[in-house]
């Protein structure tokens, strides 16, 4: 469900407009956004005595708006998803780092682990591993965050290198720069500790299936929007990297090229007015 300071009519006008199926709540006052701890103190602050600032101001062109504070913005929260359970209880929660950005329902759910994405994903095998890779969303918007997801599994009695490994290549993807597209650092799970028994080594090391995760963004700024006008599809390439041992050799290190498609289009429906200029 959305849980929004606008009024039930308002609600109700941007429900039928872009077909929206769950609750969209009415908090006018911003009573339940302040009890979560989420109220823009920015806007508040904008408004008040100390809202030429400069320090205020460049806030509040990150959290809120490039335009004049108006009244029309004071109660409205940070822009952010909180995962509840069954009882009513928080799991989890994730915010935005800028106010016309916006993390897709399937990127949650790739990091916390639920399920798998219905996205067609890349199939591709190697002497030491299988890959399949995947977007967590077919379509995106500018200022989309959403998820590149690569599910790896050693072949048998195969081990590839996790974070902390020393004088080996430790597995990692990286996506190629490109103008107005953001990417986040790799998010790893957990490795285990392999006794590598030739040189009586102890190194962490991933032997059985797993998954890396990494964030891409493309922009909603007037720039990146001007740069992406008339585009609809979303074209990134990018490097998976590893080094590979088995109980006896450790093999070359490996660079495999990979890419991925999306379809692109306008902006996040229902997000504030990206800035105009930055």
């Amino acid at each position: 469900m959305g849980i929004s300071y606008d009024s039930q009519q308002i609600l109700a006008d941007y429900t039928t407009r872009h077909g929206i199926t769950f609750p969209l709540l009415s908090d006018v006052g911003s009573a339940t956004i302040t009890r979560y701890g989420i109220l823009n103190t920015v806007v508040e602050e904008a408004l008040g005595p100390n809202g030429k600032d400069p320090a205020v101001r460049a806030d509040l062109a990150v959290f809120a708006t490039v335009n004049e504070p108006s009244e029309r913005l004071r109660g409205i929260p940070f822009p952010g998803t909180f995962i509840v359970d069954r009882q009513g209880r928080v799991t989890s929660r994730f915010f935005e780092d800028y106010y016309w950005e916006r993390t897709t329902t399937s990127n949650i759910l790739l990091r916390l682990g639920a399920g798998s994405s219905p996205v067609q994903a890349t199939q591709a095998s190697t002497d030491h591993l299988e890959l399949r890779t995947y977007p967590s969303d077919a379509s995106v918007s500018l200022g989309t965050r959403f998820t590149i997801a690569l599910d790896i599994t050693p072949k048998r009695g195969m081990h590839v290198y996790a974070p902390g490994a020393s004088n080996y290549r430790v597995i990692g993807v990286t996506v190629a720069p490109q103008l107005h597209i953001r990417t986040g650092a790799i998010r790893y799970p957990a490795s285990e500790i392999y006794h590598f028994k030739p040189l009586n080594e102890r190194v962490p090391v991933y032997q059985k299936p797993f998954t890396l995760l990494i964030d891409v963004v493309p922009e909603a700024t007037a720039e990146a929007r001007k740069a992406f006008a008339g585009k609809t599809e979303l074209v990134l390439s990018g490097t998976l990297e590893y080094q590979a041992c088995d109980d006896k050799i450790c093999y070359n290190p490996v660079s495999l090229p990979l890419t991925w498609k999306v379809a692109m289009h306008g902006l996040v429906p229902g997000a504030p007015q990206p800035p105009q200029s930055r």
